[in-house]
């Protein structure tokens, strides 16, 4: 009965490294406000000319009830008039779902329009969210598992 060489044994553990291990996940998102048309760049029509200036990658956001930021799970847009004065705004950003049960409270989970309170003032408009359409910059997690089998074999190889 043959032994296994510690060379045979580093894979072995590359490979049960490899099968434990989940592949992270991101998603860049444009970040940027604009109040009645001032900042062109992020008001519709939108026009993504490969400007990395309000392109926040990885996007971060915060999370109910946590402290610090945490890798974003989608992208949003608030576009609408506030009610008091007219005034248009658009946002672009990221957020991440904070678990509850609920999607009234998840506003990440269904997008909607009618009337909702922004920067302490009501507004008229759409909430929109995404995580894998154009212009919402969705990046694929990393295959780790393909690179770990990758050195696994490399190394099993080598040992014979």
């Amino acid at each position: 009965m043959a032994t296994a060489t510690s060379m045979e044994l580093i894979s072995c553990l590359v490979l049960l490294l490899g099968l434990l291990i989940r592949s992270g996940y991101c998603i860049d998102c444009f970040k940027c406000v604009s109040y009645n048309g001032a900042n062109k760049a992020c008001d519709d029509p939108f026009h993504n000319n490969y400007s990395t200036a309000i392109l926040e990658s990885p996007c971060m956001g915060g999370r109910k009830g946590r402290d610090g930021l945490f890798p974003a799970t989608a992208c949003i847009k608030i576009a609408g008039y506030y009610d008091d004065t007219g005034e248009t705004i658009t946002v672009r950003g990221c957020a991440l779902d904070s678990g509850t049960l609920t999607t009234d409270t998840e506003l990440i989970r269904m997008s909607h329009c009618g009337k909702f309170y922004y920067d302490n003032r009501y507004v008229h408009g759409c909430l929109q969210s995404c995580s894998d359409a154009d212009a919402c910059n969705g990046s694929h997690p990393k295959d780790i598992e393909s690179v770990l089998l990758s050195i696994a074999l490399l190394l099993l190889g080598a040992a014979r």
